[in-house]
């Protein structure tokens, strides 16, 4: 039976009476509360922990790649690079940018770079959102803002997801997960991470390969770079609480990298010492490196960055390094070689060489392919930011602060001297030795090994790899022309060689054999035969006179003291070498030539023409033949047959022949190596010789600049060169600059080859015939008495 109710009653639920059975009960719906009204209403908030940064540089372009990337429904994206880079400050920048403009959307900020940091976040934000069951003891408070977060009537939301740098935190191992007694333990945190289309995730990882699987792909990555110069500037400015000279500072930026971490670090610095400035932190900073390690593992604190984050760039990068190890020993291997190369053109094949040779030399039957080994290990490397791969992917790059760091954190393990000796035993093999084939591989290598020209290494099992790491770059830089540095290094390595094996051992002797070589080309002929003289004596006590490391000694004992004027006994020499060349190797075996060459070029000293040429044809056929036609050795053969072509009147087929070897040298060699020098003098010669005097002085002008500038201006090439110029400056009048050039010529052959030498006197009459143009009888008549007594008794004319 029904009842009715007809009154009204204010301030009062009133309930109409009821019909209901013995035993049973009513119940009553009174519809939504107060309480869940107002928290379907909750306005929207943000728990981004920071305020934003007054001092924040802006990076319009990666700001605006986030807005875009984020902006869609569902949408994921990530900035990944190495810590310190400001990942999260940008980060922190585009939730401040989102809550300004739409205020209606919650922000969320989750520290992620644990399980726990994780937890810690959600629970913060479920009591914010002030979730239902969120305080029950067994409640999964993950599940609860995961569900909040897939419900789109609970509006737009955006999420940054800061410091993923585990993969494992939010995709462990399926052991891991068994390991876990807790079941909610064993879910991965990535199933709390809705794809809903009412929010987007903005994640910051050193982690590619964490990032890459958060957001679904590489094209929804972005890598953070260091800063540009000019961002860095600005960051300084703004941090620093007076505003340095613009010139220390970019000092200071270039030592830093431009890493924003490590900038306002030494801002930081800057402002806690007083009277400390830019410049002086540089001093302190260039010290040594116990000193500037001390200061990038200074930590002054940072408002804005995380409680857990160091502000040390050394402490930053170490848990990148920690990270590595666990993840892939070898990865943190490669690394560690890595940390002792020049950080720019590190080759991808040298580290390849050394990573498939130690996995080849510790391989089993089942281990992983070594070259598959090294790839992985490299991208590992790239996938923390720590290795940047160029674009025509066979060079790595590095920053020169994280090498330093990653020296730092090898040194805490005990490890930094064994890596240095794997170093530079790998540079000891791959280096090679001058010679014109292997120039590429040399430059490539050369700022890789130039580190070490500085000091013997302590490890007494390093020293022999050393001296052959410096014997080889030495006579590469002879070769390119950088006689004083090689002469330098060179000395180094054999001093070290003598000490290790004594005089009489085949190694020292090599390496003396070198170093004489490198002095007689910096025209020091004295030194040269010298040691020339000490290493053919040794060589015919140990392997004989018909030795084939005697024969080489006998060629570079005549060389030099061809370059003296000692024609007589350097011919004498050069037969002897060729006719062992020729019954011992054979007359095309590339060190019969060169015999054969050097035998033709001092019989032209002698003026005996002829045979001197027949020489030079056969050594250029052989050359072309078994070299090609663009081999050094080839040009220098034209070039030779030139001048003996020259020296017997027939200019026109010399000057064709200098021609084809300038324009061959310069394809090859590059326009400013002292041989391309070599053949611009040999050219302008034989255009004065045809009275084509202005075309000459602007080649010999050239040559002169190009080899005071490439070998020096003491060398006896350059002091040719002017010798060369002054004869042509007499022909057209020119006489006041080629008479104090003359003497400055003279002035440097008397000092660097002395009073008798060839050249020297030569030039003697060269002054003495200037002098005279000018109506200086007396003095010109004394220089040419001079030079005929020297003739007469040095040439026996």
């Amino acid at each position: 039976m029904g009842s009715t109710f007809q009154a009204r009653i204010d301030g009062h639920f009133v309930i109409p009476g009821t019909h209901t059975a013995a035993g049973g009960t009513t119940n009553f719906n009174f519809g939504p509360s107060r309480t869940s009204s107002q928290k379907r209403k909750l306005a929207p908030f943000s728990t981004v922990p920071f305020a934003p940064d007054p001092d924040f540089v802006d990076r319009p372009t990666i700001l605006a790649w986030v807005r875009d990337k984020c902006a869609g429904a569902g949408a994921r994206a990530a900035l990944v690079g190495l810590g310190g880079v400001g990942k999260s400050q940008l980060a922190l920048q585009y939730a401040h940018s989102v809550r300004d403009a739409s205020p209606q959307t919650f922000v969320f900020w989750v520290h992620a770079s644990t399980r726990a940091r994780f937890e810690e976040a959600y629970r913060d934000i479920a009591d914010q959102l002030q979730l239902p069951g969120r305080s029950k003891p067994k409640a999964n408070v993950l599940r609860l803002v995961s569900e909040w977060l897939r419900e789109e009537a609970n509006g737009w939301w955006v999420m940054v997801l800061d410091n993923v740098d585990d993969v494992e935190t939010f995709f462990p191992a399926r052991k891991q997960q068994r390991n876990e007694a807790d079941a909610d333990a064993q879910t991965p945190l990535a199933t709390y991470l809705p794809q809903s289309r009412n929010g987007a995730i903005l994640v910051t990882s050193r982690s590619k390969d964490a990032a890459v699987r958060l957001v679904g792909g590489y094209n929804m990555t972005k890598e953070v770079l260091a800063m540009d110069e000019g961002e860095g500037l600005q960051l300084l400015c703004n941090k620093l609480r007076d505003p340095p000279l613009e010139g220390s500072a970019v000092e200071l930026l270039q030592a830093l990298d431009c890493i924003p971490l490590a900038v306002s670090q030494a801002a930081a610095y800057i402002n806690r010492r007083a009277h400390m400035t830019a410049a002086r932190y540089l001093d302190e900073y260039w010290k040594n490196n116990k000193k500037r390690e001390s200061l990038l593992n200074w930590d002054a604190g940072e408002l804005r960055r995380d409680k857990s984050a160091s502000n040390s760039v050394v402490a930053t990068w170490q848990m990148s390094f920690e990270q590595i190890q666990q993840e892939r020993q070898s990865a943190a291997e490669l690394l560690s070689l890595m940390s002792f190369f020049n950080p720019q053109g590190i080759p991808e094949s040298t580290l390849r060489t050394y990573s498939t040779g130690k996995a080849e030399a510790n391989a089993a039957g089942e281990q992983e392919d070594a070259n598959a080994v090294f790839d992985e290990d490299l991208d590992t490397l790239q996938a923390y930011s720590l290795v940047s791969i160029t674009a025509n992917n066979d060079t790595c790059e590095m920053h020169a602060l994280v090498q330093f760091c990653t020296r730092i954190w090898l040194s805490s393990l005990r490890n930094a001297a064994q890596w240095e000796q794997e170093f530079v035993a790998l540079i000891a093999r791959e280096l090679p030795s001058g010679e014109y084939e292997n120039w590429p591989k040399c430059q490539q290598l050369l700022p890789h090994a130039e580190p070490l020209f500085e000091s013997e290494p302590a490890a007494e099992k390093s020293v022999e790899a050393w001296a052959q790491v410096l014997t080889n770059a030495a006579w590469y830089l002879c070769q390119r022309g950088n006689y004083e540095r090689a002469e330098l290094i060179a000395r180094k390595a054999f001093a070290t060689t003598e000490r290790l094996y004594g005089i009489n051992n085949e190694v020292t002797l090599r390496r003396m054999n070198n170093l004489a070589n490198i002095l007689r080309n910096r025209g020091k002929y004295e030194d040269a035969e010298l040691l020339h003289r000490q290493a053919l004596e040794e060589r015919e006590k140990k392997f004989g006179l018909d030795g084939r490391s005697t024969i080489t000694s006998v060629n570079n004992l005549a060389n030099a003291l061809q370059f003296q004027g000692k024609y007589e006994e350097a011919e004498q020499l050069y037969r002897r070498a060729l006719l062992w060349c020729e019954v011992t190797l054979g007359p095309r075996h590339r060190i019969t030539l060169t015999s054969m060459s050097n035998l033709a070029v001092v019989l032209r000293t002698q003026n005996l023409y002829s045979e001197s040429e027949s020489m030079h044809q056969r050594a250029l056929e052989g050359r072309e033949s078994s070299l090609g036609r663009l081999h050094i050795d080839t040009l220098t053969s034209i070039n030779n047959l030139a001048v003996v072509t020259q020296y017997q009147g027939n200019y026109k087929e010399a000057e064709k022949l200098y021609r084809k070897s300038l324009a061959a040298k310069v394809h090859t060699l590059g326009a400013h190596h002292p041989d391309v020098l070599t053949s611009v003098n040999s050219l302008a010669t034989v255009l004065q010789l045809q009275g084509t005097f202005e075309e000459a002085e602007k080649l010999y002008r050239q040559a002169l600049k190009g080899r005071e500038k490439e070998i020096g201006i003491h060398h006896p090439d350059t002091l040719l060169s002017m010798g060369h110029l002054t004869s042509v400056l007499q022909h057209l009048g020119k006489y006041e600059e080629a008479e104090k050039l003359n003497r400055r010529a003279l002035e440097g052959f008397e000092k660097e080859l002395g009073v008798r030498h060839p050249h020297t006197l030569m030039n003697v009459s060269s002054l003495a015939s200037v002098l005279q143009a000018q109506g200086k009888y007396e003095e010109a008549e004394k220089l040419n008495r001079r030079a005929l007594e020297g003739r007469e008794k040095e040439l026996g004319e």
